[in-house]
């Protein structure tokens, strides 16, 4: 699935949870079948599956090999809408009438419906980033499936007309480059950046990050926001907005993006490896020798952001064994790799980027190099609050000239209210 349908997917399910109320989970778990710790030899019977969007569609057709493997077995696949999917997962938990396993893009709200990884699953060859993507509580309770990760995208024409000839390596470097693709190379705009709208905290992670902030304290007990390492973060991000190299006011529809980029106007952005599909359906073969992706400038570190979307079993399931039997195949390096010649979605283990056809594709190999490094916030429910402050408080400098000191200062009193649960 592309990143830009995750997003949106996203937003509904977290708009849906502000309505709704984050308790749900705790009141479905009770009663139900104790999670199975085993997976099944050989997989039998009937596994029931939900999965959203594009992997709803295209799965049905990929399993039949996992079928063939797993002589009586039948895999129901459920396709469902990603603006439907909190709606039904939280009605069916209710009722008790889960399917076996899910496609679930890391949401804590119904953690207590998951039922834990078994051992027999391994995950020691996936990335670090995107298994704390499904450590919830400190239990591991979602598989990763398919990751997704922020890398940096430039025009290499424009780039050699402003005098580049190589990637910038550092932030002083990424806003000097910037400036000159406005100077040198005509650009509108050096890079864009976000500057307050919904999945602003978000996207501006990997400057925390980089610079070494943290989220949470070590023990996850409190928000750590206001400190001197988001400070120099968000002055850096807004520094872009004072010296004019980045629009406050971009449009931020994803077509927006492709089009600035592809004119020119802005040539460069951080994304995800969605971009590309993009990128390559607008301009065609012809376009692809001039751009490139490279890891995000480092700060104290390269540190992006990464998400995706994992893998549940039910506590509830009625084939629990061989639906962790099918999570396991899907978990394999051959598999994934065969996953994503389907489906384009990049793999969460780091063996399968061996697989020629993703050796063989340049784009790849930033999103590849980013994914060693790469971090996930903290999956606690109250995420999705603080992210929503954390907008407002970018949205306060960027457009609205507050001080950094005082707009974390304020976020720090709103996320210490929303609290850690």
């Amino acid at each position: 699935m592309r990143y830009r349908s995750t997003v949106a997917a996203l937003a509904a399910i977290v708009a849906a949870t502000a309505l709704t109320g984050c308790g749900r989970a705790e009141e479905a778990g009770g009663g139900q079948a104790q999670p199975s710790s085993t997976v099944a030899a050989k997989a039998t019977g009937k596994i029931t599956m939900w999965a959203m969007g594009n992997e709803g569609e295209l799965l049905p057709e990929f399993v039949k090999k996992f079928e063939a493997d797993n002589p009586g077995v039948t895999v129901d696949v459920t396709a469902m809408p990603w603006d439907s999917a909190y709606q039904k997962f939280q009605t069916a938990i209710a009722a008790g009438n889960v399917p076996d396993l899910a496609m679930m893009p890391g949401l804590p709200v119904f953690k207590d419906a998951f039922a834990p990884v078994p051992d027999a699953i391994d995950t020691s060859g996936m990335y670090p980033g995107s298994v704390s993507t499904g450590t919830i509580d400190g239990k591991l309770l979602e598989v990763p499936w398919y990751v997704d990760v922020r890398a940096l995208y430039y025009r290499t024409d424009l780039a050699k007309k402003a005098g580049w000839d190589k990637p910038p390596a550092t932030w002083e470097e990424l806003q000097q480059m910037a400036a000159d693709l406005q100077k040198k190379a005509g650009a509108k705009w050096g890079i864009r950046l976000p500057a307050g709208t919904t999945g602003s905290f978000q996207s501006a992670l990997w400057m925390a990050w980089s610079n070494g902030a943290e989220l949470m304290n070590a023990d996850r007990s409190a928000w750590t926001l206001d400190t001197p390492e988001f400070a120099s973060a968000f002055e850096y991000l807004a520094s872009y907005f004072e010296k004019g190299i980045a629009d406050p006011n971009a449009d931020t529809a994803p077509a927006a993006a492709v089009k600035d980029f592809m004119t020119g106007a802005t040539p460069m952005l951080v994304a995800g490896p969605f971009l590309r599909g993009a990128i390559a359906q607008a301009g065609g073969e012809k376009f692809a020798s001039m751009y490139t992706t490279v890891p995000l400038p480092a700060g104290k570190s390269s540190t992006s952001f990464v998400g995706g979307a994992n893998l549940v079993v039910f506590k509830g399931a009625k084939n629990p064994d061989s639906a962790w039997k099918l999570v396991q195949w899907l978990s394999q390096a051959d598999t994934q790799a065969a996953w994503y010649k389907v489906s384009g979605d990049l793999p969460s283990i780091e063996s399968a980027w061996k697989d020629p056809a993703l050796v063989s594709d340049p784009t790849l190999a930033a999103f590849a190099e980013q994914l060693k490094t790469a971090k996930a916030p903290p999956q606690v429910v109250s995420f999705d609050k603080v992210g929503a402050a954390g907008d407002a408080a970018i949205e306060q400098i960027v457009k609205g000239g507050k001080p950094v000191s005082d707009a974390l200062r304020q976020l720090q009193k709103q996320a210490d209210g929303i609290g850690v649960s």
